[in-house]
């Protein structure tokens, strides 16, 4: 039990921090690239159809990839940004990479949900784009976006247990070099019982900030 607790801590750790950092470059690049494909679309407050297309394109494409084939396949890139493709650290860039598109299509969603009679009001009323993304768009879709930041909370979980296979550290390489390459069924079981909890904690807490923001 307790070397299974010294070896279950520190991959607890490393997918935390995972997690953490990955969240935090996902949103911070997902949310404006999502705001740009609803603002920009034909007959929106910023009509760009081209820049829209080619954005959505680009989007479509990298959601296309299976995140392991996306692991592989930007790991020049990945050795660019931190020096090294091996580790904890050196996963989080295609974990942000893969996470970006998804949380990106989620805030365009989002934020399509809003009424359009609101934003034809405030347009009514001289708000400049500016204005109506900060405050009318945003503040409107506030709990749906809560609900889509813990859909991707999630996946990042769920990419940075792929992410183990090539040595990227946390509960899924703990579960592949235990539990699998070493028939250790209960590190195994041990690591996929924690991100079983991770997972309900992280959705339970999304829920109730979403009923919160709507409430408010």
């Amino acid at each position: 039990m307790n070397n299974t607790l010294d070896l279950l801590i520190p991959s607890l750790i490393e997918t935390l921090y995972m997690i953490g950092i990955s969240a935090f470059f996902t949103i911070l690049l997902g949310l404006p690239l999502g705001i740009i494909l609803v603002v920009t679309e034909k007959n929106h407050i910023i009509p760009f159809p081209s820049l829209n297309k080619v954005l959505s394109t680009i989007i479509n494409v990298i959601r296309s990839l299976p995140a392991i084939i996306l692991i592989i396949l930007i790991v020049p890139f990945t050795r660019f940004i931190v020096g090294t493709s091996i580790g904890t650290t050196a996963a989080i860039v295609p974990l942000v990479v893969a996470a970006t598109p998804f949380f990106a299509r989620v805030v365009e969603t989002s934020l399509k949900e809003v009424d359009w009679g609101i934003v034809e009001a405030s347009i009514a009323m001289g708000a400049s784009p500016f204005q109506i993304i900060l405050k009318v768009l945003l503040p409107e879709a506030m709990s749906s976006l809560a609900l889509g930041i813990t859909i991707t909370l999630i996946n990042i979980l769920g990419y940075s247990a792929i992410a183990g296979i090539v040595g990227g550290g946390g509960l899924g390489d703990l579960a592949i070099r235990y539990g699998y390459h070493r028939f250790k069924t209960d590190v195994l079981i041990a690591a996929v019982i924690v991100l079983i909890v991770i997972v309900q904690i992280t959705q339970f807490s999304g829920n109730f900030l979403a009923k919160t923001l709507k409430k408010s």
